[in-house]
């Protein structure tokens, strides 16, 4: 199955468009969730608000026309509510009993590719394991299947005709704007800027750059924010020793996506990074390999170089987006590829996609060993410190996931980068912040979702575990908890996922999930029996 073959020069989604590799099936008509109504009243929640604040409960919650109206709270914890004290219902009206539950804003992921064409992922089976667990809101960062194609499902999404998040549209910088994939060559300021314009008139909400000669980036960002379209950027190593996050930040790039291009910025004892000179960008091994040696490469944490530039990007209210996530498998490759929910949720041909291969984008797993997990988890180290020290001076950092490559599946995903926040010195309040408001903020929609608050849109995520105490109960598969009574059971996952007003049942999205991946199986007589090779 792998057949796919392209050049790694800018990552997969950039070649993607290069190459024309054609668009994944779409999504079907909405059959699912329950919704609109007129007024819809959750009741007698905890809230755990995206603004720093700790939880209050009970809660109940108005919405009128997928616009939150009343935030009331209606007594104490373990004392019966005064029914006189609750919000009315109105006729035609709607009761959602969440009393005991957890109530919080819908996620936001700002780093989500709408399934690739190579890895055999329709959108269906993207989108229902992104609602199965919260995600309301994505960026679709480079719109891979063509901005025409993520433009429609943006319509109709927005218009509830689909089971899907919110999306913004995203667009590769240079991609062909007339429909199809594939890309324009771009090689003056005067084309940058003419491509800018056609972008935002496309009705694009922003772009994704990989790199370009400095006079043509300069160019290109800032007409796009004199355009007010925000941008995203994967600062690829072909460019980044002349164009690194300073140089992007100071034109005008509103988010870097992953760490490529910071610990360039941060080099004071030399202008390259140490590559081994028989190095070879196109082999993904070389290329994910030596990036784990990065960060030692970099100036120390809190140095003055250190210092200097995160007051910069601090100064320039520059958003991280660090995806910590899709690197996981190479400080530890076994966990990655055993977790739990692959043998249930994965695709065949999505596992055959991570599978060793010279040609498949991240999969790089020639021969990895325990010297290159060792200098990811070093790597990972002196990343996290940047990462947590830049929230703690009031840096905005955003969950974003890159799934669908690296043994990172869609959804499941998510947690895991909020976990990997938490290990990286996060308070858990400090997560759901970076999951709700600071992604909001990060794509210019703070005014909208981000926080429960009067006068925004109704995107909910209501679970029966507290989050905070465990992140790992926001799994689909939820959290192994041993119980009074001796037995061993599996908690969480998240119970109802609303958006736009419609309560969707996020564990029956999930069982929809199953059911795609187990038709497929059964249709290919597909059977694993090892890691990697099909049977």
């Amino acid at each position: 199955m792998k057949t796919l073959k392209l050049s790694l020069l800018f990552g997969f989604c950039f070649l993607m468009l290069q190459n024309g590799f054609g668009q994944i099936e779409k999504a079907p008509a909405r059959s699912e969730g329950e919704g609109p109504w007129s007024q819809l009243i959750i009741r007698g929640a905890t809230m755990i608000n995206g603004t720093l604040a700790p939880p209050q409960g009970p809660v109940d919650i108005v919405v009128e026309n997928n616009i939150i109206t009343q935030v009331s709270v209606v007594g104490y914890p373990g004392v019966p509510i005064n029914p006189s004290r609750r919000p009315a219902l109105k006729p035609g009206g709607k009761e959602l009993n969440a009393e005991g539950m957890y109530i919080m804003p819908g996620f936001v992921d700002t780093h989500a590719h709408i399934g690739g064409t190579s890895q055999g992922t329709p959108a269906e089976y993207v989108f229902k394991l992104w609602m199965g667990h919260g995600v309301t809101t994505i960026a679709d960062p480079a719109s891979g299947n063509g901005i025409d194609w993520t433009l429609e499902h943006k319509r109709k999404s927005t218009k509830n005709e689909i089971t899907a998040p919110r999306i913004m549209a995203y667009t590769a910088f240079g991609s062909k704007l007339n429909g199809g994939t594939g890309r324009e060559d771009i090689s003056s300021p005067e084309q940058a800027v003419e491509w800018v314009r056609l972008n935002a008139k496309k009705g694009a909400d922003g772009i994704k750059f990989f790199g370009a000669e400095p006079e043509v980036m300069a160019a290109a960002l800032k007409e796009n924010k004199n355009l007010g379209l925000r941008s995203k950027m994967h600062h690829a190593q072909v460019y980044v020793g002349r164009w690194n996050v300073l140089h992007s930040a100071r034109a005008g790039l509103t988010a870097m996506e992953h760490w490529y291009g910071l610990p360039e910025a941060l080099f004071d004892d030399r202008t390259v990074q140490d590559y081994s000179l028989d190095y070879n960008y196109q082999n993904e091994q070389d290329r994910f390999g030596e990036a784990g040696q990065l960060w030692t490469q970099a100036a120390k944490p809190y140095s003055d170089k250190w210092n200097a530039v995160m007051n910069e990007l601090l100064e320039l209210d520059f958003t991280l987006s660090p995806t910590m996530v899709i690197y996981e498998a190479n400080r530890d490759l076994s966990r990655a590829r055993r977790a739990e929910w692959h043998e249930e949720y994965t695709l065949p041909s999505l596992w055959e996609f991570y599978s060793p291969s010279r040609q498949s984008h991240g999969s790089y797993w020639h021969y990895w060993g325990t010297e290159r997990e060792i200098d990811w988890k070093k790597n990972y180290e002196l990343w996290m410190t940047f990462i947590n020290e830049y929230k703690n001076r009031g840096g905005r950092v955003t969950v974003g996931t890159d799934a669908g490559f690296i043994y990172e599946l869609y959804g499941f995903s998510y947690p895991r980068e909020m976990e990997l926040l938490r290990e990286a010195g996060f308070h858990p309040l400090e997560i759901i912040k970076a999951a709700t408001l600071n992604g909001a903020e990060s794509l210019g929609m703070d005014d909208k979702i981000g926080t429960i608050a009067v006068g925004k849109l109704a995107d909910f995520v209501i679970t029966e575990e507290n989050p905070l105490v465990n992140l790992k109960t926001l799994y689909g598969t939820g959290a192994i908890k041993l119980m009074e009574d001796n037995t061993i059971q599996r908690v969480g996952g998240v119970k109802y996922t609303i958006k736009d007003g419609i309560i969707y049942d996020a564990k029956q999205l999930l069982e929809d999930v199953k059911e795609i991946v187990r038709k497929e199986k059964e249709k290919t007589n597909y059977k694993i029996l090892q890691p990697g090779i099909k049977g």
